[in-house]
């Protein structure tokens, strides 16, 4: 069963999805999907209501930005790595493994 829709995500503009107890940030960049945990390691922040630019989301409460590939805090003041969650889009079917 698909979490989300491929044609629901619009370029760069993160969705929150709720999944076994978790909260995680979907972004679609290009043909690719990747899925985040949703709250900034600095703050409790919701990462889905910040802004992407190339593979990095911006924290909108103190701007610290996270790689959307591999979870790492790229700028202050977050110095915590998320956790990243693989992603399996298959024809308009995107599924975040947990």
């Amino acid at each position: 069963m698909a979490d989300l829709l491929l044609d629901q995500l619009t370029q760069g503009k993160p969705v929150k999805l709720e999944k076994n107890g978790k909260t995680i940030c979907v972004t679609r960049i290009g043909d690719e999907v990747f899925a985040i945990d949703d709250t900034c390691s600095h703050s409790e922040a919701s990462l889905s209501e910040g802004e992407v630019t190339d593979f990095k989301i911006e924290c909108w409460l103190h701007g610290a930005e996270f790689d959307l590939r591999t979870g790492e805090a790229v700028t202050l003041p977050a110095n915590i790595p998320l956790e990243t969650y693989a992603v399996t889009v298959n024809a308009n079917s995107v599924t975040v493994e947990i």
